[in-house]
């Protein structure tokens, strides 16, 4: 179904519903107006870099501008109620990671992306333990080793609760039983700063935050939470090398998607979705992602509802059996 019939169908949708007479002009087409884009975290990271060119390339579909917004804090959930707040109508997009999907489970908000509509996830991410070059540990066994001889003398820097990190070091600890000394720190920026700097032992960053200092030779990857090997850091072990028990987490890291708040009129989510897998598709941005080191998924409907399922269940599972969590996924409402 090409654009303007899509807009045809729209329009004749929100007429049968509210009548000629009431529908006010500006609501018989979508969009009709500039569209708000919510970032929820700061200008300049991660997510952010991800959304503004994609929310550029989309805009030129839509033939409407998306202003992008960032409302950072509480692990995104300012940004999440924020988009939930408003009409739901399309005009509002919450520019996302995977944050929202944990939110029901450690008490952050009520909110998770059950309350929203998947338009369209982007990708995903692998994710690594990181030490500094001169570190005394040179394996991932290392690290666990020290941790288990001497419980919570091992200090990670962490964004708090429900942060990256955090994450990590619950899976970690349920497949290994070590516990780690976690230091909070702003940003995944600030938690790479303090391992160089010597203020925490390790870190757990995403390959795009810390390729850079590894290609300069600052930092070390010891491992990689991921199935398979990262092409950019050949000879890097997987995690199921050393721990096969893992496998049954993986693959895991941060995600990236487009959202709306549940009730958006399907055929306004079915335009978005459709500018925003153009966009994803064009070669700029191809090459952007490649550069970036994030797992293409391009991925909308009843397929991308079926990736956050697996993603928050495998999660919980992880989380509660390291005790991070008291409660079962099911006992949650996850399943």
């Amino acid at each position: 179904m090409n654009r303007l019939l899509k807009i045809l169908v729209l329009s004749l949708t929100i007429t049968m519903v509210t009548g000629c007479e009431q529908a006010p002009a500006s609501d018989s087409t979508f969009p009709s107006h500039d569209i708000t884009g919510v970032v929820q975290w700061g200008a300049g990271g991660g997510t952010d870099s991800l959304m503004r060119p994609l929310a550029s390339l989309a805009e030129n579909i839509l033939g409407e501008s998306i202003v992008i917004q960032n409302k950072p804090g509480a692990t995104g959930a300012i940004g999440t109620q924020y988009v939930h707040d408003q009409k739901a109508d399309g005009y509002t997009l919450l520019m996302g990671a995977e944050n929202p999907q944990l939110y029901k489970m450690l008490d952050i908000s009520d909110l998770t992306y059950e309350d929203f509509e998947p338009v369209f996830l982007i990708g995903d991410e692998r994710v690594g333990i990181i030490v500094k070059k001169d570190s005394e540990y040179t394996s991932f066994t290392d690290l666990i080793n020290d941790a288990l001889e001497n419980p919570g003398k091992v200090n990670i820097s962490t964004t708090g609760k429900g942060g990256m990190p955090w994450s990590v070091s619950s899976f970690i600890k349920a497949v290994t039983g070590a516990e780690f000394n976690q230091i909070p720190f702003d940003s995944d920026a600030a938690c790479l700063t303090a391992v160089l700097g010597g203020h925490a032992d390790f870190t757990v960053a995403k390959v795009q935050s810390g390729i850079q200092a590894y290609k300069a030779g600052d930092i070390k990857f010891l491992t990689l939470m991921s199935l398979n090997e990262v092409d950019v850091l050949p000879g890097v072990p997987i995690v199921t090398e050393e721990y096969p028990e893992f496998e049954k987490y993986l693959p895991w890291g941060s995600f990236y998607g487009v959202f709306v708040k549940d009730g958006t009129p399907q055929e306004v989510i079915d335009v978005m979705a459709e500018a925003f897998t153009e966009a994803y598709k064009e070669p700029s941005y191809q090459e952007l992602l490649k550069g970036f080191n994030v797992n293409p998924l391009g991925i909308t409907g009843e397929e991308a509802k079926k990736y956050l399922s697996n993603w928050q269940k495998s999660t919980a599972e992880a989380f509660h059996e390291s005790g991070a969590i008291d409660k079962l996924p099911e006992e949650l409402g996850i399943k």
